[in-house]
């Protein structure tokens, strides 16, 4: 998912913390915490553990990754935006605690606008239409053509209600006028009966299945980004496929408390996004499945504001509704 794919800074913006003495000179004199709002071993996971190695070389202090999984990544940032507003604390997550969140749960602990400070989009991360390799469709359109002449006869798996897995099925639905049955499953469990054929298809994040692609044990069909991706160029995209401005892509960001000092913000950004930029990381990112982007603080709080109301109208009308 590109950040320029729309106009940003036409977007609302997320509270600009106070301007307070600078401290950015000094900082950090001791660990800095990265809270991950899922568990180990999942994208956020990895992309926050890969970035917080390189800036605890930059910065010559240890980078501790602590995971604070539940409730779709709300416990995690909850957290963080509770957090005292110093720099010591920051938090890597996706695009369900920071934007579709807001709109699926009835009942916020925290508002991505106001609780939080953007540092930077760390990547892009397109989900991927998986099938097994023997599944009978082998393209998007006989795969519309078989939800057409079987309603509700076709499932596909999720990593979780009001994930980007699940809301990709939800607007692929939606666009193609089908219905298909929504399986949620706790994390990465849904590959496990994708691959056993228990559900029948999946909009995968790319770094979850590449080497099951690459292994011939998945099929790809499409990739849910607005063009192809660069960790698999010969995937199609939705919008390729006669699913015009489908775009149901993942994507993850740094964020702190709100209230951190703004030069504090600015150098974390920088600082991040000068490892992103490094061609030997962006080059590892991409064969795992990410496209890196190290944007500014006001352009992620933008970003993260139009996410907030584009996913709005995709969950009320997919009826989704927290587990």
């Amino acid at each position: 998912m590109k950040a320029t794919r729309r106009s940003l800074l036409a977007a609302p913006m997320l509270a600009v913390p106070a301007l307070r003495p600078a401290r950015a000179a000094g900082w950090p004199d001791r660990p800095v915490r990265i809270v991950v709002s899922f568990t180990a071993g999942g994208t956020t996971d990895i992309i926050a553990r890969l970035v917080g190695a390189h800036l605890s070389d930059l910065w010559g202090q240890p980078v501790v990754i602590e995971n604070r999984p539940g409730a779709g990544g709300n416990i995690g940032t909850e957290y963080v935006a509770r957090s005292a507003p110093d720099g010591y604390t920051l938090l890597v997550a996706s695009v369900g605690p920071l934007a579709v969140n807001m709109s699926l749960y009835k009942s916020m602990p925290y508002d991505s606008r106001k609780d939080l400070a953007a540092i930077t989009l760390l990547a892009g991360v397109p989900n991927i239409l998986v099938v097994a390799p023997d599944f009978p469709a082998r393209s998007v359109a006989e795969l519309v053509a078989l939800a057409k002449a079987k309603p509700g006869g076709l499932s596909y798996g999720s990593t979780g209600v009001g994930t980007s897995s699940h809301l990709s099925g939800a607007l692929m639905d939606q666009m193609a006028g089908v219905q298909t049955t929504h399986v949620p499953y706790r994390g990465a469990v849904a590959l496990n009966d994708l691959l056993s054929r228990r559900v029948d298809f999946m909009f995968a994040t790319i770094p979850s299945v590449i080497e099951q692609i690459r292994a011939g044990k998945l099929r790809a069909m499409a990739v849910s980004s607005l063009h192809r991706s660069r960790s698999a160029p010969d995937v199609p995209a939705m919008a390729e496929l006669g699913f015009p401005g489908f775009d149901a892509s993942s994507w993850f960001g740094m964020v702190a408390p709100a209230g951190t000092p703004p030069e504090l913000v600015r150098k974390i950004s920088s600082d991040a996004a000068s490892i992103l930029k490094r061609p030997d990381i962006e080059k590892q990112m991409v064969d795992q499945g990410a496209d890196p982007v190290g944007n500014s603080p006001a352009e992620f709080a933008a970003f993260i504001s139009a996410e907030i109301d584009r996913w709005s109208e995709v969950v009320r009308r997919s009826g989704a509704v927290p587990e």
